[in-house]
């Protein structure tokens, strides 16, 4: 029950109506007898700093940050943890007597959905669609596990700017502008390709950021877009003939993640994902 003592955690981005993070973590909370309550809180760009200083006056124990703001936030942070750091992306913050410590959950999170699915990225080669605070996270787990990794982003220079700033090896990691001729030239060759935009999300889902048609059988296609779980993207795949992974794994891993940062608590992770695929589900 909610009361005076209860400490707050929360998501903020842009949209978050149709997060299920609130069903998650409340549900995962609730299970283990913990006094907290997650909110979900739209905050545009304007209002960012306003947002994370006002949590930070609130005393709020920590918070998640989605879309467009897991970069964007670094500056308004105290510290931030090594792998964070190397992303340049935070995707969780936790709050000790008033600093605020980034961390990046999502990269363990794509790892943890990938080995679920028998997944393994050393030596495969990778076309990565997008270059924000997600395509950071999984561009340092893919590079970091050895794989042969391709940008394809609609700006070409946030693409580049990735690659620099993870400081890959020549051959590790090719950045390009994100259009038809590229996607058909390395999609021929890619063991896996990943989505992680936010194109095909709710309210858009008739969206695909890639042409049906160029999608073929012994491909892997994930895509980290999750509501709805079964993507225009990843339905035009399995047409084709290729095997996919919906965005819901990953979600639940990062999740169980950041909670368990918070609490210090074993995040119940079968009950998170339950709670998320009926979220989902209404």
């Amino acid at each position: 029950m909610i009361n005076a003592g209860t400490r707050l955690l929360g998501l903020i981005g842009d949209p978050v109506s149709q997060s299920v993070s609130p069903a998650m973590h409340n549900a995962a909370l609730q299970a283990l007898g913990l006094d907290y309550a997650y909110l979900a809180f739209r905050v545009g760009a304007a209002s960012l700093a306003a947002a994370v200083g006002g949590l930070r006056a609130l005393d709020a124990a920590g918070f998640n940050v989605t879309i467009p703001h897991k970069a964007s936030i670094l500056p308004l942070l105290d510290e931030l943890e090594p792998q964070a750091s190397a992303i340049g992306a935070v995707n969780t913050v936790i709050n000790r007597g008033g600093r605020l410590r980034g961390y990046n959950t999502d990269a363990a999170g794509f790892l943890a959905a990938l080995k679920q699915h028998g997944v393994e990225p050393a030596d495969k080669t990778i076309v990565l669609i997008g270059a924000g605070g997600v395509a950071r996270a999984i561009a340092f787990a893919l590079v970091s596990h050895g794989a042969d990794l391709i940008v394809l982003a609609r700006r070409l220079p946030a693409a580049e700017e990735l690659g620099q700033h993870l400081g890959t090896e020549a051959g590790h990691i090719k950045a390009l502008e994100l259009n038809r001729m590229n996607l058909k030239k390395f999609l021929e060759e890619a063991d896996l390709l990943v989505n992680a935009t936010s194109v095909g999300m709710t309210p858009d889902a008739d969206r695909t950021p890639v042409p049906g048609d160029l999608l073929r059988p012994g491909l892997k296609v994930f895509d980290a877009v999750y509501h709805p779980q079964r993507t225009r993207l990843l339905c035009e795949a399995e047409a084709a003939g290729a095997a996919t992974i919906s965005g819901l794994p990953m979600l639940v891993a990062q999740a169980a993640l950041s909670f368990e940062l918070w609490t210090g608590q074993k995040a119940p992770l079968e009950l998170m994902a339950r709670a998320g695929q009926e979220a989902l589900a209404r």
